[in-house]
């Protein structure tokens, strides 16, 4: 089942969004505006929770830890923070990158944030020290790094060099594929065997790990002036994107077939999206609105 039905359009009133993203769980969300500002949701309701200001600029992207007590974010003041949810108040600023911070990760713990930058560098900073200096720095990328996902042994970046790039932690190794245009969106499949990556033309591409051969491509949506995210279901059984005409694309995994298309009633980029990890129910951004979609069976929870 496909989340068909929009629940809630939300005026986050942050001025452009620049990001949504779900929480571990999925009871909540952050939300990353033009206007310096993150926000805490929960979209099941449509509730704000809490506004928190930390950055001198536009905030790209953000996330909650995986014990839910901290955020760390990132964005155009070239700052990595680390907040405390519940008091908002900064924990860690990290000073490095040279340049915009344009993703951040968590790793599975949370003892470790990842920031990549238009600086061609990945970042690793250790939350659980007060040295301020990073841990590690990845500068394999010979230009902006767009995107970071994390495993429990294994760390991928996407960059506008046209690969991605994969760190294996345990044997110390780092794996790149090179795959035609600015890479704008990487992630895992949930077996850990395959890599989903989406690049400036127009297109989505399922990799091989191990062999960097490319078993699946998907097209028909529009992606080659923005970063666009793209994601699987939490089932990997369809492929979900973003798009510059104003819609959301799910694809089926295996044939590469479209199948279903969101509206959002606008023709601006959808550029930021995030699936729940266990529910039919997807979060989407574009302009200064959050959308949230569910099953077709599923109600509002307005209390």
């Amino acid at each position: 089942m496909l989340p068909e039905k929009l629940i809630y359009e939300i005026s986050c009133k942050q001025g452009a969004l620049r990001a949504v993203r779900f929480n571990c769980d999925g009871n909540y969300c952050l939300t990353c505006g033009s206007d310096k500002s993150i926000k805490l949701w929960n979209p099941h309701r449509n509730l704000l929770l809490k506004n928190y200001q930390v950055h001198a600029y536009e905030v790209l992207d953000a996330q909650a830890s995986c014990d839910n007590s901290q955020i760390c974010s990132c964005g155009m003041d070239k700052y990595v923070c680390a907040t405390d949810v519940g008091t908002g108040k900064i924990l860690r600023k990290y000073r490095g990158h040279a340049g915009t911070v344009n993703c951040v990760k968590y790793n599975e713990d949370s003892s470790v944030i990842l920031s990549g930058s238009t600086d061609n560098s990945v970042r690793i900073w250790d939350c659980k020290s007060r040295k301020l200096e990073p841990l590690q720095i990845l500068d394999e990328a010979k230009d902006s790094v767009t995107s970071i996902q994390v495993s429990d042994h294994e760390i991928l970046t996407g960059s506008a060099d046209g690969y991605f790039r994969r760190y294996d932690l345990r044997t110390g190794r780092m794996h790149a594929d090179f795959i035609g245009k600015a890479v704008s969106s990487v992630s895992f499949t949930k077996d850990g065997q395959c890599v989903l990556a989406s690049t400036l033309d127009d297109s989505i591409k399922l990799m091989d790990k191990e062999t960097g051969e490319m078993l699946n491509e998907f097209t028909g949506h529009k992606n080659h002036d923005y970063k666009i995210d793209s994601a699987l279901n939490c089932e990997d059984t369809h492929v979900i994107s973003g798009s510059e005409d104003g819609l959301v694309y799910y694809w089926d995994l295996v044939e590469a077939k479209i199948v279903h298309k969101l509206n959002h009633g606008t023709s601006r980029a959808i550029h930021s999206l995030s699936h729940h990890p266990e529910q039919t129910c997807l979060l989407t951004a574009s302009g200064d609105k959050m959308f949230v979609w569910k099953d077709k069976y599923a109600q509002s929870q307005d209390t």
